[in-house]
């Protein structure tokens, strides 16, 4: 069973998140901020993460860029999640090493097959 760690601090689209994602048969876990992304990271191994851009703290850009920096972590599959939808907006993302960029609102099916995608492209 993977596992997906998802950041967001929208307890409305965590709670969407988590039930479509634990139905599909993940294990989950959720935090609501970039710094309990970071120690959850260390603490749950996940097998993916969901990030959103804007959260307290450390934001989903700078969590994104962290991970990256971190060897134990540098290939983890990271799918950011944000209600901007601006090329510029998704440069920054994939610059600062995101593998995919959702917008909000998304369809949670879609949310669904993206992390499934990069969990088998990760694996081949």
């Amino acid at each position: 069973m993977a596992r997906v760690l998802v950041a967001e601090d929208d307890p409305d689209i965590q709670q969407l998140v988590m039930y479509k994602l634990g139905r599909s048969g993940f294990e989950t876990m959720a935090v609501a901020d970039g710094a309990a992304a970071l120690a959850a990271v260390r603490r749950f191994r996940p097998d993916a993460v969901l990030v959103d851009v804007r959260m307290p703290g450390i934001n989903g850009i700078e969590l994104c860029r962290e991970l990256r920096r971190t060897p134990v972590t540098a290939k983890l599959p990271i799918v950011m999640i944000s209600a901007q939808g601006r090329p510029q907006d998704r440069e920054l993302a994939y610059a600062a090493g995101c593998d995919d960029y959702l917008v909000k609102p998304f369809s949670p099916r879609d949310l669904v097959e993206r992390v499934q995608k990069l969990l088998v492209e990760v694996r081949a």
